[in-house]
């Protein structure tokens, strides 16, 4: 038996949070879609970042494009956007399969703009029509800039990946701005149901920020903790008449999806936030590593909602000693300045090579 297969019997979607041109073009991709039931995949500019900034994989593509006069940004948007679009195309069948549900491709708004509502909205606008694909995501960070931004791209039927998500009452004010999204479309009797949506939460750096101020007891269940409490707040929020309303117009729930699964504690069991974070209508997106361990040695349950009283008990614990509120807060700058950070460095390596080609 295939672990990550039996992942679905469970009501969980496995994406990858990974792309490269290589990757896709060998044939890999495909691999992990026909065998291990690859649903999605997802994107940063770290990625991106890591993928363009070694090696010679991308040189082509840019000799190419040079002679255009495109500047490092425009480079790197071509380039993204093709392997956007050759995923997307292979995650096709599943798009299709799942009634759009899953099959998507995430591809994000420059972290540049993530104090910037209207850019954000313009660039997303922009980068929908260029890719042009049904399944991409556009991914959007969770800022307070940013929730406008959610409700806009939503109103104006586009698929909204929400990033950056540490905190519970961040993510339930996001709940409420793709609710609003749907119900400004609906009040104007416009389709809803082809509108799909992630709400991204991080998990592996809140244990990463509270383990080393709170006794080692706590250690290690925070993060898990708090996403199980998300998950409470989920099936709230997407149950009673205002949801129903909606849904009775083919409107799909918001979904859960668990990012930073990597375990960053080597003392930890390398598959720790995929095993305990299990449950209906929620995606968990690996990165590579994390994928061929949880297949290799992964032990899927129903975990998600086991225990939600110990999850707020373990979380009042912690508050005895950290404000979660706090960290949360600083994770999401922090998260903001890495892509930017990332991003810089993205666009200094596609310029060297631009100038070397």
């Amino acid at each position: 038996m295939n672990p990550l297969l039996d992942l679905n019997s469970y009501g969980q979607s496995v994406w990858l949070d990974f792309i490269r041109r290589e990757f896709i073009a060998s044939g890999a991709l495909k691999k992990l879609i026909d065998e291990d039931g690859l649903a999605g995949m997802t994107s940063n500019p770290a990625i991106f970042e890591k993928a363009m900034g070694g090696g010679n994989e991308y040189a082509r593509g840019i000799r190419a494009l040079k002679e255009k006069g495109l500047s490092a940004t425009d480079l790197y948007e071509t380039l993204a956007m093709e392997d956007i679009r050759a995923a997307a195309d292979l995650f096709k069948p599943v798009f299709e399969a799942t009634k759009g549900q899953d099959g998507f491709v995430s591809l994000e708004v420059s972290p540049y703009l993530a104090r910037d509502t209207a850019g954000t909205v313009a660039e997303a606008r922009r980068l929908w029509k260029d890719v042009a694909r049904p399944n991409l995501m556009i991914k959007v960070p969770g800022t307070a800039e940013g929730l406008p931004a959610i409700e806009m791209l939503i109103a104006q039927d586009m698929n909204v990946n929400v990033t950056l998500l540490f905190s519970r009452t961040v993510y339930e004010q996001v709940a409420e701005r793709y609710l609003a999204g749907l119900e400004r479309r609906a009040a104007e009797g416009l389709d809803i149901d082809r509108i799909s949506s992630v709400a991204s939460f991080f998990v592996s750096r809140i244990d990463s920020a509270v383990d080393p101020l709170v006794p080692e007891t706590l250690r290690g269940k925070t993060a898990i903790a708090n996403a199980v409490l998300a998950y409470d707040s989920y099936k709230r929020i997407f149950s009673g008449t205002r949801w129903e309303n909606l849904a009775v117009k083919g409107a799909k729930p918001q979904r859960l999806l668990w990012a930073s699964t990597s375990t960053k504690n080597p003392a930890y069991r390398d598959v720790m936030y995929v095993e305990e974070l299990i449950g209906r209508n929620t995606v968990n997106t690996l990165p590579p590593a994390t994928l061929e361990a949880f297949r290799e040695h992964g032990k899927p349950r129903a975990s998600l909602e086991e225990d939600v009283a110990g999850a707020r008990a373990t979380l009042e614990s912690v508050a005895k000693h950290v404000s979660l509120d706090e960290i949360t807060a600083k994770l999401t700058e922090d998260g903001v300045k890495q892509f930017s950070e990332a991003f810089d460095k993205l666009l200094a390596a596609v310029e060297a090579a631009r100038k070397a080609a």
